[in-house]
């Protein structure tokens, strides 16, 4: 058991030390004061999200960019409330170029999709996703045209943030997703890239053609964001950039309560079995091994087969290196104060991602009024 112990232990510090690492070998990068050059295409699939669009709509009404050099296509997927009306009551107010296409479905991933939908309509060269539960900033085109003018990419990861802390749960969440990015950035700095987000996700028409879109992942509801990534990596490496800059970065919504967590993270962890990158599924499993380790040397210690100081030790050895790539996350994104919860959270979260990963096994899930099956 100790020789188990000391090797899931190094070995998840030399993955988080990896990522740590990896991190501040990716540039930030500085918006500078140019001619604007690139137009995008904005893609929304949105499902019965009237709560949220009025301040995602706001948002793009407060965009630094052109409106003549941006449209937005909203994809209603079978929305029951109203969210089509009060996209509509914006389109009315504001001279911006909208469109709302109802869904195209095809495949069991109403996502893909809803993306595809789009991205068959559209009038420019650069997509760039969005969540209808997000907010946009206001230099956000104004970034990503000036990185694509300073690099040659076809595939631009950004990134993504909670911004919501007014409950322990939901500065739980904002931790969990801040060592989320936190990996997506260290995994680009060590040159494998396994990690990113629909929510803010750039690239080319023509480079989407080029990897027959969501082909050979439809099947799966979720992953329209690192399976096209995995592809993407595979096509042309050169190709794929991480967009590091906080005047990229869109803010997203928290889950309100347990069960909307539980049922998003399943979500999420249910693709992790298709993944096609190696390295991503030895970083899952790595990470909840370590996670196992720690609630099995709970469990022993209880019955008296460890002392304690086994316990204390390894808890401690995950607890630092954790906090030293949690501390990059949130400087970057401007959330030290959120740093105040890691001790709780660290202690709650061996128990969070053990269940999550075990019951992404063997259950399915619900998500926008929508049940999933394994």
């Amino acid at each position: 058991m100790t020789l188990i112990a000391l090797l899931v232990t190094l070995l998840y510090v030399l993955l988080i030390g990896a990522f740590v690492f990896g991190f501040d070998k990716v540039e930030d990068f500085k918006l500078e004061d140019i001619p604007i050059s690139t137009k995008f295409t904005i893609v929304i699939p949105f499902r019965n999200e009237g709560k949220n669009l009025p301040s995602l709509l706001k948002s793009i009404a407060e965009l630094n960019y052109p409106a003549t050099h941006f449209e937005v296509i909203f994809v209603d997927d079978d929305s029951t409330d109203d969210s089509v009306q009060i996209i509509n009551s914006f389109v009315e107010k504001y001279e911006i170029d909208v469109t709302v296409l109802p869904n195209q479905r095809s495949t069991k991933s109403p996502k893909k999709d809803a993306i595809t939908t789009a991205i068959l309509k559209a009038k420019y060269q650069w997509i760039v996703t969005t969540d209808a539960d997000c907010i946009l900033p206001r230099y956000w085109m104004d970034t990503f045209d000036c990185f694509i003018q300073k690099q040659k990419t076809q595939f631009i990861a950004a990134p993504v943030m909670y911004a919501t802390k007014d409950s322990f749960i939901k500065r739980f969440q904002i931790l969990d997703f801040l060592s989320l990015q936190g990996a997506t950035i260290g995994g680009f700095g060590i040159n494998k890239p396994f990690l990113c987000n629909g929510a803010n996700l750039g690239f080319t028409v023509e480079f989407f053609k080029t990897l027959n879109g969501y082909e050979g992942n439809t099947n799966i509801a979720s992953g329209d964001d690192v399976f096209l990534l995995e592809k993407a990596v595979k096509q042309n490496p050169k190709l794929v950039h991480y967009l590091k800059s906080p005047n990229a970065a869109v803010a997203t919504a928290v889950q309100t309560d347990l069960n909307s967590l539980l049922s998003q993270r399943l979500r999420w962890a249910a693709k992790t079995s298709s993944y096609g990158n190696l390295f991503g599924k030895l970083t899952g499993l790595i990470v909840v091994c370590m996670n196992a380790l720690i609630i099995c040397l709970l469990m022993f210690f209880i019955v008296g087969i460890i002392p304690i100081k086994t316990l204390v030790y390894v808890f401690l050895i995950k607890f630092g290196i954790d906090f030293l790539l949690l501390f990059k996350a949130s400087r970057f994104f401007d959330q030290n104060q959120i740093l105040l919860s890691y001790f709780l959270s660290a202690l709650l979260y061996p128990f969070f991602n053990v269940f999550v990963a075990f019951s992404s096994v063997f259950t399915g899930y619900s998500w926008k009024g929508r049940a999933y099956q394994k």
